[in-house]
């Protein structure tokens, strides 16, 4: 295959991986919802940063410097592996003799077990760590979809068998567990890849460091990323950080995963072409356009219809998250722009670049938070709101300067994608004023934004949207023969 068939092969299955997941993940999470109260919820929240800060340590950057380097051999797979292997132990029994402490931070006796639980998912996480990304190195996301989709619908079904037995928070534990256990069994009998009884320190070495900056960058991402849950917990309450995570799980469904896919898709494929400036920056203005047309019609477009779909979905008792996923989802929309103009700093392996400005990010982002935490959640998601748009133009202007890509050539690009997706998100959003039902209400506002939006792309003969209409046509013949 050539450069475009691999790249549109892998982002064909790499969608199907994480929509299929997703969309399982969510219709899991909905019932789920129904069955279990809000503040049961945000218990398992309180505990999400240590889990994740657990699990940054465990990758280490090192599975993406083993994506970048085009002649891996058995030792550089060996020592990665017994390294996560080693560090996930470590983790494990960490945050296992402190879980008394965080159950006392919080004010909640059962986060003790719930910890000890959930963090037994780092440890299963870090045995299938290398046949994830020799996967990805392959970018075969093929076999990644299958083992993900069944796992995912595994857990699902239990989870959902517990919630009905009055299991509450620790529906949402096993889950987690269960699911992380069978994406292991999976991935292992799916690869042929076993580890030699090989620690080599020269690989090692060569490995960190180049991953030790995206280390360094990644726990910092992380702890941003997940510091809102903490903070919530403590200051606020469980139900108020129950609705947080359910708003949040709504957003992510688009925009998160959609990134996700870019980004896992991209990064071995411009890696491949980081020589070649100028096919470079035609691939990824290209990736930038793309993404953002789809990104900016999605979550303009959930913002416009949050309160109807969670009404519609989960029921009454969760609408006070409507207005957090309505502020999420200004955030998340410029979430793809940043976090891909990161992307190339590693596809041309300044991960010293990277590093830094996420420190300077992160530096940024601290008076934002303590005058949301002062001024209440809202505060704190309008915080999340300005964040993003700082770290965009940071982000874009270094990774600008390396394929001759600016701020100003990218803001050009992307402009006229906002105001289409703005126009047809407060024409939908308008509907609501009508005061119909709310089943009435979202499938109006589904069904006129989908017009609207596909209606004027055609119109305009936006090259981008005219391609991507090209290829999803061709992929959905292909599915059908």
């Amino acid at each position: 295959m050539n450069l475009k068939e691999k790249t549109l092969h892998g982002l064909r299955w790499s969608f199907i991986d994480n929509f299929a997941n997703q969309g399982v993940t969510f219709l899991v999470g909905i019932i789920l919802a129904r069955l279990i109260e809000p503040a049961e919820f945000g218990i398992l929240g309180m505990i999400a940063i240590f889990t994740a800060i657990a699990g940054a340590f465990v990758n280490s950057g090192l599975s993406t410097a083993l994506v970048r380097k085009n002649d891996c051999t058995s030792v550089d797979y060996s020592t990665v592996f017994y390294f996560n292997i080693v560090v996930s132990v470590v983790a494990y029994f960490i945050l296992f003799f402190a879980s008394p402490y965080i159950a006392h931070f919080f004010g909640e006796p059962r986060l003790t077990a719930i910890t000890r639980v959930c963090c037994l998912s780092i440890i299963i996480g870090a045995f299938s760590a290398i046949q994830s990304t020799l996967l990805t190195k392959k970018i075969n996301f093929k076999a990644q979809a299958k083992i993900s989709v069944t796992s995912s619908i595994i857990a699902g079904v239990i989870a959902i068998i517990l919630a009905y037995k009055g299991m509450g928070v620790w529906s949402l534990v096993w889950r987690g567990v269960i699911g992380g256990v069978a994406t292991c069994i999976f991935l292992w009998l799916q690869s042929n890849w076993r580890p030699i009884l090989v620690f080599s320190k020269q690989s090692f070495k060569e490995l960190f460091g180049f991953g030790s900056k995206l280390l360094a960058s990644g726990l910092l991402d992380t702890i941003y990323n997940n510091i809102y849950y903490p903070i919530i917990g403590k200051y606020f309450s469980a139900a108020t950080l129950g609705f947080y995570t359910r708003a949040q799980s709504f957003s992510n469904l688009f925009s998160s995963v959609l990134t996700g896919n870019i980004q896992r898709v991209s990064f071995p494929v411009l890696s491949s072409i980081q020589d070649n400036q100028e096919q470079l920056k035609g691939g990824y203005r290209k990736i930038v356009k793309s993404t953002m047309l789809v990104t900016f019609s999605l979550m303009l477009g959930l913002a416009a219809v949050a309160k109807p779909l969670i009404v519609v979905l989960i029921g009454e008792k969760w609408l006070p998250c409507v207005p957090y996923l309505q502020l999420m989802c200004f955030s998340a929309m410029l979430y793809p722009l940043h976090a891909i103009n990161l992307n190339i700093l590693q596809v041309k392996g300044r991960s010293d670049i990277f590093l830094k400005l996420e420190i300077a990010k992160k530096i940024m982002a601290i008076p934002l938070i303590i005058i949301g935490i002062l001024l209440g959640v809202e505060a704190l998601l309008i915080g999340t709101i300005l964040y993003s748009i700082l770290a965009y133009f940071l982000n874009s202007y270094f990774s600008g300067k390396l394929i001759y890509y600016t701020v100003h050539s990218q803001l050009k690009d992307i402009l006229p994608l906002l105001l289409v997706a703005a126009f047809v998100s407060l024409l939908a959003w308008g509907i609501t004023l009508f005061h119909f039902s709310n089943l009435a209400t979202l499938s109006l506002q589904i069904a006129v934004g989908g017009i609207l939006t596909i209606g004027i792309y055609e119109f305009l003969k936006q090259p981008d949207y005219l391609e991507m209409k090209t290829i999803v046509i061709e992929n959905l013949k292909k599915l059908k023969r």
